[in-house]
């Protein structure tokens, strides 16, 4: 079967490459791709907006794609999927009702009251109510604080602000509500309960009957080592979770995941695609931070390397709602990915920095390179902004994989490269 992927992302490279070791697996298609992708699969230059879904669903008809596979939330929030059972064509991915899931933090927050699933209190503000939102952070005493902010709309991970003070917090509501920060993404504004604990990825296939979890993963959002910084769509990811025993994985998956897929269904959502929940953890109770509509950046990355079962297999299953009792199988591998950023980001982003290094691990073994922000130009390859290249590598422990990926790493160059030293250092044994 020859296969569409929708992204340009390291996730959509790791999907195109996980893609082509399935044995039904034809031609590799990928709007826009990567210089990546392109070695595995044929990238088009094509946007993925909502004005591009009659071109995209051109594309697939003319090159008779057997199935779609959409990588961001954007193109899933704005009705891609809609479009194409609009038009007969196979597609993997929610429809827009149902990415309302992440295109709508207070859609989500309203459905966790109505169905009792476990999250953090708090309340909403529409941008007209400026001035109330101000008075209720007055309202506050200094012990509140840390407070969580949350844009409603999509806002490519950046959309969440975690202020220390009153001050802080009143300069993020005005910097959403009046400097307009965030779009119209911005036009409404969870303010939340701050939760200590610890996090972890929940990225279930879904076949708007069935629910079926994947391999938990664990990712790192600040900039910085020891989660110092502001915000990123995320610096690194690891898999399994050691510390998530049998015990409270069932109760994350039997008070938050599958309540809210029975949630959505009583709703009259038929969700179909990856329901991926990430979840905090306070002393051993777990709690919904929020919920994505499709595969997680770099989770991705860490997880589908451990997958032994055929990738397109279960995708079309899920596609045609026949994922009945499917199991999956994993690896007993430990599976690490280190994100290399461009110099700037979060806040900025440099491009057009020429990337060294690529070619000495291009056959390494337990290795992979997934690009993100890169582009080419010539014989070479150069940085083109954000989150550059995903490093991920398996290895029998943490130790051993975490070797192999900073070593990797360590060949890599680029002016203001930027990364994190500590991505799974915590879970890494004592040899």
């Amino acid at each position: 079967m020859d296969v569409l992927v929708i992204g340009s992302g390291a996730r959509e490279h790791c999907i195109c490459w996980k893609l082509k070791s399935g044995s039904g697996t034809g031609k590799i298609y990928a709007i826009p791709g990567n210089p990546g992708i392109s070695k595995s699969g044929q990238c088009y230059d094509l946007g993925t907006g909502s004005g591009n879904f009659k071109d995209i669903a051109d594309f697939a008809f003319e090159k008779q794609v057997g199935c779609t596979i959409v990588g961001p939330e954007a193109p899933l929030v704005e009705g891609i999927v809609d479009y194409f059972n609009g038009r007969g064509l196979r597609i993997f991915g929610p429809d827009k009702r149902a990415a309302a899931i992440e295109g709508s933090k207070v859609f989500t927050k309203q459905l966790c009251e109505k169905y009792s699933i476990p999250t953090a209190a708090g309340v909403t503000f529409e941008r007209t109510q400026y001035q109330k939102a101000l008075s209720y952070i007055e309202s506050l005493n200094e012990d509140d604080f840390p407070i969580v902010l949350k844009a409603d709309g999509l806002a490519a991970g950046k959309g969440v602000m975690i202020p220390e003070t009153k001050q802080s917090a009143i300069l993020d509501i005005q910097n959403c509500f009046i400097k307009n920060a965030f779009g119209n993404a911005g036009d409404k504004l969870i303010l939340e309960k701050f939760i200590r604990g610890f996090e972890v990825s929940v990225l279930c296939l879904c076949d708007g009957k069935n629910i079926l979890p994947m391999a938990l993963a664990q990712d790192y959002k600040k900039i910085f080592d020891g989660d110092k910084g502001k915000n990123t769509g995320g610096m690194g990811s690891y898999s399994p979770v050691p510390f998530v025993d049998a015990k409270l994985y069932k109760k994350i998956l039997e008070q938050i995941i599958y309540p809210t897929y029975d949630g959505l269904l009583n709703e009259g959502i038929a969700y179909k695609g990856i329901l991926y929940g990430g979840i905090m953890v306070s002393g051993n109770e777990p709690l919904l931070l929020e919920y994505n509509c499709r595969f997680g950046d770099p989770e991705t990355q860490a997880i589908l390397p451990r997958l032994d079962s055929d990738l397109l297999e279960v995708l079309v299953k899920c596609a045609d709602g026949k994922l009945g009792s499917s199991n999956l199988k994993w690896d007993n591998l430990k599976s690490v990915c280190v994100v290399l950023a461009s110099r700037g980001y979060p806040e900025t982003s440099s491009k057009d920095d020429l990337i060294s290094g690529l070619d000495f691990l291009e056959n390494s073994r337990d290795v992979e390179v997934f690009h993100a922000g890169t582009k080419s130009a010539g014989t070479g390859i150069y940085t083109n902004g954000g989150r550059v290249l995903s490093i991920a590598a398996k290895g029998k422990t943490f130790k051993d994989a975490r070797k192999k990926a900073y070593m990797a790493v360590s060949d890599i160059k680029f002016e203001g490269m930027q990364y994190r030293k500590d991505i799974a250092l915590k879970v890494e044994e004592e040899i």
